[in-house]
């Protein structure tokens, strides 16, 4: 199961409350998109929800594909968004302190745990692939990037 099936509305009672609608928990469901990040859905919410959604929509779901958001471009994009906080030193915990305050969002810190350490074997996996391919500059970006994830 990919890590962005793990992230959950913070507030989702509230949200659910505000739309009048029941929508899923999970921040990147297709209903939930629907329901949260469309103009109607969006005048629903109170001023400090609507500023937190349209901050996520804006860094994740703007691409110009014709199916987005459902083009997996949100999804990559949110990865990459985790990939930087830890580079940043945050560890599970602060990663999920730092999504929340970023854009109402939570996710357990063992699943941003087990997340982080499997990017980690996926680049040790890399680096030796590379290495055995004899492309050394693959092996050593592979390197650094792991090295920055393992903190």
């Amino acid at each position: 199961m990919a890590i962005t099936d793990k992230i959950y509305l913070k507030n989702h009672r509230q949200i659910a409350s505000q739309l009048d609608a029941n929508i899923p928990k999970s921040a990147f469901a297709g209903a939930t998109l629907d329901l949260v990040f469309s103009g109607e859905g969006l005048s629903e919410l109170d001023e400090t929800t609507r500023d937190r959604v349209l901050e996520f929509a804006e860094d994740f779901l703007d691409c110009g594909c014709d199916d987005a958001p459902y083009c997996g471009h949100p999804e990559r994009k949110f990865v990459r968004y985790l990939l930087e906080l830890r580079a940043q030193g945050l560890g599970p915990d602060a990663i999920v302190d730092v999504m929340g305050d970023d854009y109402m969002l939570y996710a357990y810190p063992g699943d941003v745990l087990s997340f982080l350490d499997s990017a980690v074997r996926t680049l040790e996996a890399t680096e030796s692939l590379a290495s055995v391919e004899g492309d050394g500059e693959a092996a050593e970006e592979a390197r650094k990037r792991r090295r920055e994830l393992s903190g």
